[in-house]
């Protein structure tokens, strides 16, 4: 094992050291592994969630007519649902970044990847059975708490883990999963909205109920996925990480029929328990702020188009083509599967052609295609097949590099600060454009008004187009690169220069 730890006198070894040192090659035998069986455990285990909170937003964006109609069991319009119901559950999500994102730098990837999950659980399965619209409202606000906190520990968690080779691309499909679970919940409300089946107040708690199953699951294998060997060697159990990369190695090997070449180069860390806000907030905003102004450029811009249009498409499609509610799931079915063909397919060439390229490129993109769509919306030009069509073209895009968003703010800081990075700019820019977004597009929505609709769809194109010429100038060269050497730890000996 190529690890030396050193703790300091006034410590004992039994104890997590704060000022003992560690040198360790853990970082590049990770990164040097071929793909293999384990990793795609790791990507079922952590990645499908996605598939969940994609199910959980489009139930409800696709259910909203349905809830709002007499005998359903709720006293709630389509735009408390669509508004109200949608920015709580965003706000959830923003809260619970920011919560288990600290805790999850301070305790662990794994300790907090398995509470998030229950915390979504609980929450979804108490939703299903809502008499009212305050215990509606109160558990789409828990349900995004747990959402939220399953961003910040499984991202992190996810890029720690996986090769440096591959790291762009698998974090791409697995934020894209979203919109597999958007497929299941289009077509799952459109068995939940059928009368014939289910009664008015059955169908759509039912939809909740088998998120809850699907989340049970998830937790089953989730079990056996491992803690970070890199928040491991840096937190004081430099002994735990080098026996669970030697166990993964082996593995490995076995599964090959080969032996892996030598790891790469060594790093030297002084061990620590935890990181405060104040050396966290030093770091992003001043040792790195053009990272900072690049992270929080991205998920702004992507965070009021998807949160906005996600949350209205079905409205759009009622109010201006008629579309009975019953109907909505099979155009947004559609789109969706254009999201997640996006990130599947262009995903590899975030770690070939390059990071810079493919991510300034994706937003500034989908953000032409989406002015072109408004423009033809205006001009009476759509249908309700053709605006489905013109959707499905832009997200194809805008998927890829609103999933970019959550890759860069991920792998671009130092490792004691990644969650806490990821909840910070998932919290701000969701906050930006995900609560407001929401609120601004239902009430634009439900004016009838052709011109309300189109500035909305404005407003997301021309963030999409900022956001993608900022990455033009500062995103960052990462793809193969190690964590380490695109962001030194702050524990390391020897720091970079930013």
């Amino acid at each position: 094992m190529s690890g030396r730890e050193e703790p300091s006198a006034s410590s004992p070894s039994s104890v997590p050291a704060t000022t003992g040192t560690l040198t360790t090659s853990v970082p590049s035998r990770l990164d040097r592994l071929p793909w293999s069986r384990w990793h795609w455990m790791i990507v079922i285990g952590l990645g499908t969630v996605w598939i969940l909170d994609g199910l959980e937003v489009t139930i409800v964006g696709n259910i909203a007519s349905r809830l709002s109609e007499e005998g359903s069991g709720l006293d709630i319009t389509s735009g408390q649902i669509t508004g109200v119901a949608a920015a709580l559950y965003v706000a959830g999500a923003c809260v619970g970044a920011l919560v288990f994102g600290w805790l999850t730098d301070r305790y662990g990837r794994k300790k907090l990847f398995m509470v998030t999950l229950l915390v979504y659980l609980a929450a979804t399965a108490l939703t299903a059975i809502s008499f009212d619209s305050w215990w509606f409202f109160t558990f789409r606000f828990l349900t995004g708490f747990g959402i939220g906190g399953e961003y910040a520990a499984i991202n992190s968690a996810i890029d720690e883990l996986i090769p440096s080779k591959y790291r762009g691309r698998v974090d791409l499909i697995i934020n894209g999963s979203y919109w597999v679970g958007a497929i299941g919940g289009a077509l799952l409300s459109i068995v939940a909205l059928d009368t014939s089946i289910f009664a008015k107040d059955v169908g759509w708690r039912l939809t909740f109920a088998l998120g809850v199953v699907l989340g049970l699951v998830i937790l089953l294998v989730r079990r056996h996925v491992p803690e970070s060997p890199r928040w491991q060697f840096i937190h004081g159990r430099g002994e735990e990480a080098e026996e669970l990369v030697g166990d993964v190695e082996r593995q490995v090997e076995e599964e090959k029929g080969e032996q892996l070449p030598p790891p790469g180069s060594e790093i030297t860390i002084h061990q620590r328990k935890s990181i405060g806000f104040g050396t966290i907030a030093k770091t992003v905003f001043g040792r790195y702020p053009r990272r900072a102004t690049l992270g929080l450029s991205l998920f702004i811009g992507q965070a009021f188009l998807y949160n906005a249009i996600t949350f209205g498409f079905g409205a759009i499609l009622t109010t201006f083509f008629d579309v009975p509610s019953g109907s909505t799931g099979y155009y947004f079915a559609v789109i969706a599967a254009g999201n997640f063909l996006g990130p599947l397919l262009l995903g590899k060439l975030f770690d070939t052609v390059g990071r810079r390229i493919m991510i300034s490129s994706t937003y500034i993109l989908s953000g032409l295609l989406l002015f072109g769509t408004a423009w033809l919306f205006d001009n009476g030009s759509l249908s309700a097949k053709t605006l489905t069509a013109c959707w499905c073209v832009v997200l194809f895009f805008a998927s890829a590099g609103a999933s970019s968003a959550y890759l860069t703010v991920s792998e671009i800081f130092p490792m004691e600060t990644r969650a806490m990075a990821i909840a910070f700019f998932y919290a701000v820019g969701t906050a930006a454009g995900g609560i407001t977004g929401p609120l601004v597009f239902a009430d634009l929505t439900e004016s009838g008004h052709v011109g309300d609709t189109v500035l909305a769809f404005q407003i997301g194109a021309a963030l999409m187009c900022a956001a993608g010429l900022v990455a033009a100038f500062l995103a960052v060269k990462a793809e193969g690169r190690s964590l380490e050497d695109i962001a030194t730890p702050l524990s390391a000996v020897t720091q970079d220069a930013g």
